[in-house]
């Protein structure tokens, strides 16, 4: 269990340690990292299964009887449309504000409240009657659901080094395609229940309350920051602030330094992240809500729709976790960036030029799915280490989220039940951003790495591995060097 020491009162002696010269045994530090693995990373990534389990339910509610009890039939969609995009506006105007607060709290009671927040409102969709009911339930679920997700970055970014990171972002995101196989199953199975109340009541509440259960273990088991958690002894401590500040410099304590948000909303890097972002949960968002409506066009049963989106999540998740590993060996994040959405583009050509190959465009679903996840998993780490700073961090992460954000609001609208089975439109719409997302990943990684050749021209290559300043200038400071 974990408690919250005052961080102001050991500030000074943390940062004397930190500032210190500190040999530190790569058995030891090994160690360490399996420690984090085994504590951190496991919360983190169950926090995030159950986050999206919650999220893309409304998917599979949609094949159970949802748009018949609660939004009037919907015979366009149009309702199913917005009662899935409202998610979206709330999860959008909240993330920065959230991001930038959650520096102030211990990071076990922010995640661990949020957590709860959203399980309630998952939980309380299964009791709504009417259309306002399910759109009030998804704008506190937005809203709740906003503070976590820059917020994990963010914090494993405490703990994790810049040539750590990819893998570990690849696991967090890659159990977003664990739930929506889960989803899938869970779904299949709740088809066969015959129980009193409607199935897409039952999913709501399956999938709701064991969010609430881990908010429980958040606030008991996961670990502050790495100065003030009791999860470390003194040499752990010792071994994660010298990690802390590797390549860059940490924050001691719960601060905020104003000139970093600032530098933030002025830094070019940051919107180029949001536009590629922004393709990418277009094709994610319509991937999440309409993956099983398009895989009835393929002349299936609703019960076996909902069982064949398993296998295209299963096989995004082991190329997700490869990529991820890949890209932390050879600190490049660019160049898997440009190949992975090149792929979910090639799904969607496949899936607007061959209507009627069933095998065809089963497979380009799986392209679809294992690109995008992919792609949104290494562009989160590709931005966790490249702003500099913490405070950036919190700031520039959801403001990237944040414009992202608005592609999963496009991504609700243009799959409309009007344009069945063919979705030439949502299909094409995807198609082109997907590939414009691997021309801008191309721009980003070239400009990352022209910056570091002019860094280098001017004042050297940097030690490796060194205390870099950044408490001033941020990702500007003469010795910090992008991972590109």
């Amino acid at each position: 269990m974990d408690s919250d020491k005052p961080s102001d009162a050991q500030d000074g002696k943390h940062e004397s340690i930190s500032l210190a010269s500190v040999i530190v045994d790569p058995y030891e530090e090994r160690r360490l990292v399996r420690k984090l693995d085994k504590r951190i990373l496991l919360i983190a990534c169950l926090l995030y299964l159950f986050n999206s389990l919650d999220r893309s339910s409304l998917g599979n509610a949609r094949l159970q009887g949802l748009p018949r009890d609660t939004l009037g039939g919907d015979p366009t969609g149009s309702r199913f449309d917005w009662a899935n995009s409202v998610f979206f506006f709330a999860y959008i105007l909240c993330q920065v504000p959230a991001s930038i607060t959650s520096k102030l709290l211990p990071p076990h009671i922010w995640l661990a409240c949020i957590a709860i927040g959203w399980g309630l409102s998952s939980t309380l969709m299964a009791g709504a009657s009417n259309f306002g009911g399910i759109m009030t339930a998804r704008v506190f679920l937005g809203c709740f659901e906003a503070g976590f997700g820059p917020v994990i970055p963010l914090y494993l970014s405490f703990f994790y080094t810049k040539a750590e990171m990819g893998l570990r972002m690849g696991c967090f995101f890659g159990f977003g395609a664990v739930a929506g196989a889960f989803g899938g199953i869970i779904a299949f199975g709740v088809q066969h229940v015959h129980a009193a109340i409607s199935d897409w009541r039952i999913l709501f509440i399956i999938e709701g309350i064991p969010t609430i259960l881990m908010s429980l273990v958040t606030i008991l088991f996961l670990p502050n920051r790495p100065e003030s958690t009791t999860f470390f002894n003194e040499r752990e401590r010792v071994i994660a602030l010298d990690r802390m500040n590797r390549g860059t410099s940490g924050d001691i304590g719960a601060r905020v330094e104003r000139a970093h948000i600032v530098m933030a909303f002025r830094d070019w890097r940051v919107y180029i992240g949001g536009a590629i972002y922004f393709g990418l949960n277009c094709a994610l968002a319509s991937t999440s809500a309409f993956l099983p409506t398009i895989i009835r066009t393929f002349g299936v049963s609703n019960a076996i729709a909902q069982l064949l989106t398993v296998p295209p999540y299963a096989v995004a998740d082991v190329l997700l976790l490869s990529v991820a590993f890949a890209s932390d060996r050879l600190q490049r994040r660019g160049i898997f960036m440009v190949i992975a959405s090149t792929l979910s583009g090639i799904g969607y050509v496949l899936l607007l030029t061959v209507p009627n190959n069933i095998h065809v465009r089963y497979f380009a679903v799986f392209c679809v799915v294992s690109g995008t996840y992919t792609t949104i998993g290494i562009t989160i780490a590709c931005l966790a280490h490249n702003l500099g700073s913490e405070t950036k961090r919190a700031t520039g992460i959801p403001i990237c989220m944040s414009i992202g954000q608005c592609g999963s609001i496009l991504g609700s609208h243009i799959f409309p039940l009007t344009e069945g089975p063919r979705y030439i439109k949502g299909f094409g719409i995807c198609c082109a951003l997907t590939f414009l997302t691997a021309g801008l990943s191309l721009v980003l990684s070239t400009s990352y790495r022209l910056d570091n050749a002019r860094r280098d021209k001017v004042s050297g290559r940097p030690e490796p591995n060194g205390r870099v300043d950044t408490a001033e200038l941020a990702d500007k400071a003469r010795d910090f060097r992008y991972v590109y």
